[in-house]
């Protein structure tokens, strides 16, 4: 999908020499003791034009492999020879000079006249079928480097119009071409034309292949190929990304249940690592009613500094446990969430955690943090919970005072709770006060006799 790399444009360059290649040639120069006539038919190379390529071939390709080509000089032979014999060349000579050229241009890397060259030799009136698909191959491959893709499409196509079989690398340029395009609808059936010839061939599919498929599948929104491929993939490769791609799957579905196990099965495959995975883990746990494993989960990664340790993230760990009604847990997280929030509502969690543990003097002095450090949520409702803890703590005219305030500071509603909560205070004080009187009098009740040895 990116541009060509300058190992694929080399790999190009070893293809495009053919049957031109310098052992041929030098075959054909030790021939030439049988002195043929001079070539005019339209297969054969004429002695001077066999000589002038063999010089160039040595050039660009010298017989030593610790020695480097020398394109500059094999430019000016080449120019030298076209300059001198071109328009007397038969088309066979006049295809062979021009594969030169290419060569020397993709020697040096300049894809744009290797373009013109290769434009130049499907001019040729009696160009070989071999050379011919050969060359519209070429520039499919050359138009996309340049990132070309309708011409690219243009000579892949005209390549299938010719060939009487089909070619991997075609269907691959082909898919490239019209993703590139944005044209992903087109670009589907060449993929898997690509993907099923290498199959057929015995080539082996790399990872990439599946997943420059299933890249596709998602931008069709075709969910459900893209499900089965996504499976194929974890059974090939086991790669971490698949494991994560099946619940983008699950997710685009609408199969809410089968997306949280599969992120499920990601995390126990240690597979997932970062903050946004976890958090949704453990809240969609909690969400399908197994809150004390999402909670741990999230515990975890804040352990393991995979989640960051700050205000949402402690409220979210916080919260977690006191949905598995995990108190003692919850309460860690409460209160260092309440040591670094501006607001009092972290205290009043904190209040509320030993409130339910019944630790009713420490939930009192949470409260009375939460009013103090304000930026309450509902200040009515945190008096009201003080009250509620006051009265544990037998201590009616706190409870009656906080209750007085949550009057005042809430709406209609809260006031009218409040005041139904000061009769429950009345009333609770008044049992209080009877049992008391009570226990009072069968104290004084048995209270014993002196001692008759006094």
């Amino acid at each position: 999908m990116k541009k060509f790399n300058n190992l694929s444009v080399s790999v190009l360059l070893f293809s495009l020499i053919g049957p031109f290649g310098f052992t041929g040639l030098v075959n054909a120069g030790e021939d030439e003791q049988r002195a043929p006539p001079e070539a005019r038919t339209s297969g054969t190379l004429s002695q001077q034009v066999m000589r002038a390529i063999t010089e160039i071939q040595e050039l660009m390709s010298p017989e030593d492999p610790e020695d480097e080509p020398n394109f500059a000089e094999a430019k000016i032979q080449l120019d030298e020879l076209r300059e001198r014999r071109y328009d007397r060349m038969n088309d066979f000579e006049k295809s062979t000079l021009l594969s030169f050229y290419t060569n020397y241009y993709l020697g040096i890397e300049d894809y744009v006249g290797a373009i013109g060259i290769f434009e130049e030799t499907l001019t040729i009136e009696e160009l070989r079928a071999d050379v011919r698909l050969r060359t519209l191959r070429s520039l499919g491959q050359l138009y996309a480097a340049e990132e070309n893709w309708a011409k690219s499409i243009e000579n892949y196509q005209a390549w299938r119009e010719l060939s009487e079989v089909e070619d991997v690398v075609v269907f691959k340029g082909l898919s490239y071409a019209y993703y590139q395009q944005e044209l992903y609808a087109e670009a589907l059936p060449f993929w898997l034309d690509y993907m099923n010839l290498s199959l057929v061939e015995g080539e082996v599919l790399g990872r990439d292949d599946y997943a420059y498929l299933n890249g596709i599948y998602f931008v069709l929104e075709d969910f459900e190929n893209a499900l089965d491929l996504t499976k194929t993939m974890i059974v090939k490769f086991n790669d971490a990304t698949d494991w994560l791609n099946l619940n983008a799957v699950y997710a685009s579905l609408d199969m809410e249940d089968r997306r949280v196990q599969a992120l499920n099965l990601a995390y126990l495959n240690g597979v997932i690592d970062d903050e946004a995975r976890y958090l949704n883990l453990g809240q969609s746990l909690a969400g399908m009613d197994i809150p004390l494993t999402g909670s741990k989960i999230i515990e975890e990664g804040l352990e393991e500094s995979i989640i960051e340790v700050n205000e949402d993230n402690l409220q979210i760990a916080s919260q977690m446990f006191l949905i598995a009604s995990d108190y003692a847990n919850a309460l860690p997280r409460a209160l260092a969430l309440a040591e670094i929030s501006d607001s009092g509502d972290a205290w009043d969690s904190v209040g509320y955690i030993h409130y339910v543990m019944a630790n009713y003097e420490e939930s009192a002095d949470a409260f009375r943090a939460a009013i103090d450090k304000g930026n309450l949520s509902n200040r009515s409702d945190t008096l009201i919970f003080l009250a509620r803890a006051l009265i544990e703590l037998d201590d009616f005219d706190g409870a009656r005072s906080a209750a007085r305030q949550a009057a005042d500071a809430g709406d209609e509603d809260d006031r009218q709770s409040a005041n139904q909560y000061l009769t429950f205070i009345q009333s609770t004080e008044q049992r209080y006060n009877i049992i008391e009187q009570r226990k009072q009098e069968a104290i004084d009740f048995y209270e014993p006799y002196p001692s008759l040895l006094n």
